[in-house]
C-alpha cells in the first residue's frame, strides 16, 4: 500500500469529505460541499487546493519541506508522498485547506489542479526556476527521486 493510499483511506473517514472523480478525470478526488479539496493522481503525490491566500500566508513554512511543490499562480499545492511524515503533512494541510474554504466568499471558477502543469519547488529568492525533468524513459520512482533530491537553485546557462 502506497503512502497516497494510506492518506486517502484516512481522509475518507473524515465526516466533511466525500470521494469521487476529479474534474481533471485523472485519479481520485475528495470534495467538500463547496469544492474539490484534494486529488490523488498517482500513488506518490497529491494535489491540494490550499487557496492562494493560505499559500501566501504559509509560504515561509512551506518552502522548508522537500515534499512541497508549488505551481506559480495556482491555488493548488503538490505534495510528494514517500513516507508517513509526508502523509502527516498532507493531513495537516488538508485541515488548513478546509479552514481556508470555510466561509470564503465564492470566487471565480475553480482553478485547475496541477496535474498537467510543471510544479516547481518553493524558493526563498525572487527568481524562480523551472526544473525540467525528462519524462519519457524515466521510471516514476526515478522521477520522484530526481525531483525531490536535486538542488533547485538557479540553473547555470
Amino acid at each position: 500500500m502506497t503512502a497516497a493510499h494510506r492518506a486517502m483511506e484516512q481522509l475518507q473517514s473524515w465526516p466533511n469529505l466525500v470521494s469521487g472523480p476529479p474534474r481533471c478525470a485523472v485519479g481520485e478526488a475528495l470534495f467538500t460541499a463547496e469544492c474539490e479539496v484534494v486529488h490523488f493522481h498517482s500513488g506518490f503525490a497529491a494535489d491540494l487546493h490550499l487557496t492562494r491566500t493560505a499559500i501566501e500566508r504559509l509560504r515561509t513554512e512551506l518552502r522548508h519541506s522537500t515534499a512541497i511543490r508549488l505551481t506559480p499562480g495556482s491555488a493548488w499545492v503538490t505534495i510528494l508522498l514517500d513516507c508517513d511524515s509526508d502523509v502527516d503533512l498532507l493531513l495537516t494541510l488538508v485541515s488548513v485547506a478546509l479552514k481556508a474554504h470555510t466561509g470564503a466568499p465564492p470566487g471565480p471558477l475553480l482553478s485547475p489542479c496541477t496535474w498537467y502543469r510543471p510544479a516547481v519547488p518553493l524558493q526563498s529568492g525572487p527568481e524562480r526556476t523551472v526544473l525540467e525533468l525528462p519524462v519519457r524513459g524515466m521510471m516514476p520512482a526515478a522521477r520522484r527521486a530526481v525531483g525531490r533530491f536535486l538542488a533547485h537553485g538557479p540553473r547555470a546557462v
